[in-house]
């Protein structure tokens, strides 16, 4: 399950496991990158990723693709 909120300046979306096995993920994508935050159940502190623009490329076409090791080409 997920939630989708477009503000002002970024969008916000929020991966939610309906188990409860791991704490929810908040994406928030600007238009230079994303920002990944989760709650760490054992500290108590948000744990933050930055990704840039071009990493979340990269990952969106690592999605599709068999094991290895890939470089994109120059757009």
């Amino acid at each position: 399950m997920f939630t989708s909120e477009h503000e002002f300046d970024a969008t916000v979306v929020t991966l939610i496991d309906e188990d409860e096995a791991v704490e929810d993920v908040t994406i928030t994508l600007f238009d230079d990158g994303a920002r990944l935050e989760q709650l760490d159940p054992r500290t108590g502190r948000v744990q933050v990723i930055a990704l840039t623009t071009a990493q979340l490329r990269d990952l969106a076409a690592a999605l599709d693709l068999p094991e290895g090791s890939y470089r994109r080409a120059e757009d």
